[in-house]
């Protein structure tokens, strides 16, 4: 008695294992995939068919149980169709967890990669435009002026240009060094980041003077790059 309750028990569970659970995973596997993927037609055809094929063979399976007693997951000399149906399933559930895991995390990693190139970009304008050399004055403007939109370009050489071609008339070398940097805020297509600079002026004969100068970068998304809108100091309150 002892065996046949074993016999039993063991049939129940493959039947319930790999006749029942294994086909509706793979059915749930490929609606979870289509739901991941947004139902593209290629899709909704090629699901429509695997469930269509799933449903015929379990009741392919209940007949065989009806009439010889014996299904795919209780029949011990075709092994490798249960294993097929088993490998099906998890097939289907694992690419629905990968599909699920990679759309689920995408906007953390877009976001935390543009956070890192929006502070960059900032960054690296900041201290261009905030750096003069006597010896060439418009080299950091015009390195500033590459991280421009292209229409913000000339009103940007005006205004800071004028500035620092002064400063280099009258010998003054200033040095731009980045102390903080952060992100204000961030979208899609647009992005406020504030920097802290230090500002060290030398003047032949005179002491060096430093100052800490906060800026706010203002940046749009242009393809698949930030550039820089404009640059304006924050004011204390």
């Amino acid at each position: 008695m002892s065996k046949l309750a074993n016999l039993k028990s063991r049939t129940l569970w493959r039947v319930l294992g790999v006749d029942i659970a294994a086909p509706l995973a793979a059915i749930a596997g490929a609606l979870l995939v289509g739901l991941m993927l947004d139902w593209p037609l290629w899709w909704v055809s090629a699901c429509s068919v695997l469930v269509l094929l799933i449903v015929e063979g379990m009741v392919v399976n209940f007949l065989l149980l009806r009439r010889d007693a014996v299904t795919v997951g209780t029949d011990d000399e075709r092994p490798g169709l249960r294993l097929g149906v088993v490998a099906l399933a998890a097939t289907s559930v694992v690419a629905a967890a990968v599909l699920g895991y990679l759309r689920w995390t995408e906007p953390d990693r877009a976001l935390e990669a543009d956070s890192g190139e929006v502070v960059k970009t900032a960054v690296d304008m900041a201290e261009a435009a905030a750096t003069v050399s006597p010896a060439n004055p418009d080299a950091s403007i015009e390195k500033a002026a590459a991280f421009m939109v292209p229409d913000r370009v000339n009103a940007f050489r005006e205004s800071i240009g004028r500035t620092a071609t002064e400063m280099a008339n009258r010998n003054i070398a200033v040095e731009a060094q980045t102390l903080s940097a952060g992100v204000e805020a961030l979208g899609p297509s647009a992005a406020r980041v504030a920097v802290v600079l230090r500002s060290t002026q030398t003047v032949a004969n005179q002491q060096v003077k430093q100052a800490v100068v906060p800026v706010r970068v203002t940046l749009t998304k242009r393809g698949d790059q930030w550039m820089v809108l404009e640059m304006s100091p924050i004011h204390a309150r």
